[in-house]
């Protein structure tokens, strides 16, 4: 059985959404609490930061180019340096108290993006989606930290999951791609890690990293666990397809919250690895706005 292996010489603070860009041969991702978006090129090895001015909950590339990232003041467009060229829409939630976390597109390349209830209180976050031709719409309530977001090949099934909630919920989508009522696809149960980002692949398994749970495992599209690897650090965040045949699994971790001891005993916190599977992922659609 193939082995987690780091990426590359690098530890972030809250890497997340990696994003595989196959006509660059880069890796993508985000690290929300440094507010930046990262790109390596996985053949020059040469490793980019783009700069943002506030948390980077999550992107999509886009089919005109640059990016449509949500920051914590809301939905932007930016070009190719981030450089911001167009304000899409407000956070939905309240900014101060909810933050964006996971997002990405479907398979007719909108854009989704969930929010982080910061409080606590109640499950305060949202789920919001940003159409081609920019409108946007809160599509989910009653979610604690918005996470795990992917579709199905044949676009009838939206996944998510709520992370401090412990569970991944599967959502039908009408032919239009509205979502039905959600409905539970697995709950973990204390001590076994919680469901954080992501992907599918392309015999419709759902890949979940397990937070808290040293591990990242593939769900059968019942919810079965078929497998499981076990990584070197405690809280992997998300993962993403991507390589030439999209066999490799991209796995970013954190070392958020972490003390001193835990990152001496756990060094790889906040690194990426790699992994290489039997079976191709999905790739992420490119978000296809409407000129």
């Amino acid at each position: 059985m193939a082995q987690p292996q780091v990426l590359f010489d690098y530890i972030g603070h809250l890497p997340e959404c990696p994003t595989w860009s196959a006509e660059e041969n880069c890796l993508y991702w985000t690290d929300i609490l440094e507010n930046e978006m990262h790109r390596y090129n996985i053949e020059s090895k040469k490793h980019d930061v783009i700069q943002f001015s506030e948390e980077v909950g999550c992107f999509a590339l886009c089919e005109t180019g640059g990016f449509i990232v949500a920051l914590r003041s809301g939905i932007y467009l930016t070009n190719r340096t981030g450089l911001i060229t167009r304000k899409v829409c407000d956070n939905p939630n309240n900014p101060v108290l909810a933050r964006f976390n996971d997002g990405g597109t479907d398979r007719d390349g909108r854009f989704y993006a969930g929010t982080f209830w910061g409080p606590g209180d109640y499950n305060g976050a949202l789920l919001c989606r940003v159409d081609i031709d920019l409108t946007s719409h809160v599509i989910q309530h009653d979610i604690h930290g918005a996470n795990g977001l992917a579709f199905s090949a044949d676009k009838k099934w939206m996944f998510t999951s709520d992370t401090p909630n412990r569970v991944i919920y599967r959502t039908p989508l009408d032919e239009q791609g509205e979502p039905g009522q959600r409905e539970v696809f697995k709950r973990f149960e204390p001590g076994q890690g919680i469901p954080d980002g992501a992907a599918i692949d392309a015999e419709g398994c759902y890949w979940t990293t397990l937070f808290d749970g040293y591990r990242i495992a593939r769900l059968s599209p019942d919810g079965d666990v078929l497998e499981e690897y076990q990584l070197p650090v405690r809280c992997p965040t998300m993962v993403c397809f991507g390589g030439d045949d999209m066999k490799t699994l991209f796995i970013t971790t954190t070392r958020e919250n972490m003390d001193d001891a835990e990152v001496a005993e756990r060094p790889l916190s906040g690194a990426i690895f790699t992994l290489e599977v039997a079976v191709a992922g999905m790739p992420k659609l490119k978000f296809k706005e409407n000129q």
